[in-house]
């Protein structure tokens, strides 16, 4: 994944937030609506979320050390994961909660164009910055379905991102909904409901979120198109006559751990294995650059795959 790709679609998530932030908490000190509140929040935290895949993304770029050997590419995975537990507590909880209480003791709306005109407004930044991730994404998807790339995808901040863009203007929707309901039928339990409806949308992103960056984070194989160019590059080396329990683990989104025992041809000496395995390993980094810790180790009791 585009390393540029996913850091410009992440900083334009955090501009579009924080603009549509500040215009929902005017928005909603003039209307009182509880939509408009609990979209403010949900801003908020999408505005944290992106901090936090900013900061994820740098504290992972620290090199090897004693305590870390592999480096910290990992750390993009955790701070992917706080984000799904921030859109859970920070943004679906409270929007529940907020349409339960508006449900419950209803209040009318007050300067209702200030609700909708924010609203609008908020749709188009929102629009904008989804277009800027689904134009990054859409770049390494290759051809697969947003479902899929969603779910493959090794790098989370363009994951991220799309899905709270998308779960966003959904969110606007169910909030302008909301808001124009109670103001056709006088009755501000839709607008309740609109709230409702966002807290419910945001649960389950989260959710979706948690599930993937989880199996990430307990660790994933390279993908297949990967682990057959792996194989073609043991299977294609004249040195090696067999290979097995080939395994590869993603460190980081761009760090993969590969591992493989293989059997060499002939019954060379041990200064020419290490020379051979060396240029294999080195073949593997050059075809597969990623691939930044690569273990050979040789296997005398030719046993096949």
């Amino acid at each position: 994944m585009s390393g540029g790709g996913s850091q410009q679609a992440t900083l334009a998530a955090l501009a579009a937030n924080v603009g549509v932030a500040v215009t929902k908490f005017v928005a909603f000190f003039f209307t009182g609506s509880s939509s408009m509140l609990a979209e403010g929040i949900h801003s908020v935290a999408d505005s944290g979320n992106q901090g936090l895949l900013l900061l994820g993304r740098t504290r992972s770029a620290r090199g090897p050390s004693p305590a870390h050997p592999f480096g910290y590419g990992g750390e993009r995975y955790f701070y992917a994961f706080l984000v799904s537990v921030m859109l859970f507590f920070g943004g679906g909880l409270f929007a529940l909660y907020e349409g339960y209480e508006k449900i419950t003791h209803p209040h009318p709306l007050k300067s209702w164009p200030w609700a909708v005109g924010v609203l609008a407004g908020a749709i188009v930044m929102e629009g904008l910055s989804l277009r800027t991730a689904v134009r990054n994404a859409g770049r390494v998807r290759r051809g697969r379905s947003w479902a899929r790339y969603i779910r493959e995808a090794k790098a989370p901040e363009l994951p991220v991102v799309l899905l709270e863009d998308a779960a966003a203007l959904i969110g606007l929707v169910f909030a302008l909904t909301g808001v124009t309901l109670a103001l056709l039928t006088g009755n501000t339990v839709f607008d309740g409901l609109g709230s409702v409806a966002i807290g419910l949308l945001l649960i389950v992103v989260a959710i979706t979120l948690a599930r993937e960056t989880k199996s990430m984070i307990i660790g994933e194989a390279a993908a297949p198109e990967i682990q057959r160019t792996l194989e073609d590059i043991l299977r294609d080396d004249p040195s090696i006559d067999d290979f097995t329990q080939l395994r590869t683990l993603h460190l980081g989104p761009e760090n993969l751990l590969v591992a493989a025992r293989v059997t060499m041809a002939g019954r060379p000496e041990a200064d020419a294995v290490a020379e051979a395995l060396s240029r294999t390993e080195q073949r593997i980094r050059e075809r597969v650059p990623i691939s930044t810790a690569v273990y050979l180790q040789p296997d005398s009791s030719g046993a096949g795959r």
